[in-house]
């Protein structure tokens, strides 16, 4: 039996790169798609071996996703696990924001998804396979200065539901939705270095800790496995109990 294939967007730092590690622990061969930071790349693939390997990737970018996956399925064929976690924040208030900050966050958010999907799915419908997106609690609790990003999870909420039911019974599609994971992202956005900052946040979180990356690959290794095979068009929130939607 073939070693089966993940496909993970931004899964090279941060939580992509806890997907992307647990995905290779579980027995997959892992493409991980990144934006940008070579730096982090690198780390990745050192760390990983020669079970992962990583592509350099702009999502938002539709005919060098359409390319690029068309490179993708001609060497490795179809994957079994797709794993959208790409994402990009440029939080501005809306009076403020440039339809520029829009195209971006929609871009990268919701039509990469919609992109990586229209590319590498259909090579998926023979075999049978497992779409995740990787939402916010935005998506559903809006925020201030963040019109554009709660918009695109949002939309990526109904993207998961569509395709959920547009591709059952051959591939499932769920939307795995992370609370206060603890990234360098959060830690900056949130000032979490500092201990008030971090005591208040805590005391928001039933479990009375912030995630960890791990605690989302836990519900990402039940999302494609055997455990989760009557679930698709949902949604998964990994938050500690601290919104309880």
């Amino acid at each position: 039996m073939s070693t089966p294939l993940a496909v993970v967007s931004g899964g090279t730092r941060g939580i992509g790169l806890a997907l992307s590690r647990r995905l290779v622990e579980l027995g997959h061969r892992v493409i991980a798609l990144y934006h940008s930071d070579d730096d982090a790349a690198r780390a990745a693939a050192d760390e990983l071996g020669p079970a992962l390997r990583v592509r350099r990737l702009d999502v938002a970018d539709a005919g060098a996703v359409a390319r690029s996956g068309a490179e993708l399925l001609a060497a490795d064929g179809a994957p079994r696990v797709l794993v959208n976690n790409a994402g990009l924040n440029v939080d501005r208030p809306f009076l403020e924001m440039t339809t520029d900050d829009w195209r971006r966050v929609i871009d990268t958010n919701l039509s990469g998804v919609f992109h990586l999907c229209r590319t590498l799915v259909p090579s998926m419908l023979d075999k049978g396979g497992v779409v995740v997106n990787i939402g916010a609690t935005t998506g559903i609790r809006p925020r201030a200065n963040g019109v554009n990003y709660c918009a695109s999870k949002a939309g990526l909420l109904q993207l998961t539901k569509c395709l959920a039911q547009e591709l059952a019974p051959r591939v499932r599609v769920n939307c795995l939705i992370p609370g206060a994971i603890e990234t360098k992202e959060l830690v900056a956005r949130f000032r979490l270095d500092d201990a008030r900052e971090r005591a208040r946040m805590v005391a928001e979180i039933p479990q009375g800790r912030i995630g960890a990356p791990e605690d989302v690959a836990d519900a990402l290794e039940f999302l494609v496995g055997p455990g989760s095979a009557y679930l698709t068009g949902q949604k998964l929130i990994v938050d500690g109990g601290q919104f309880m939607w």
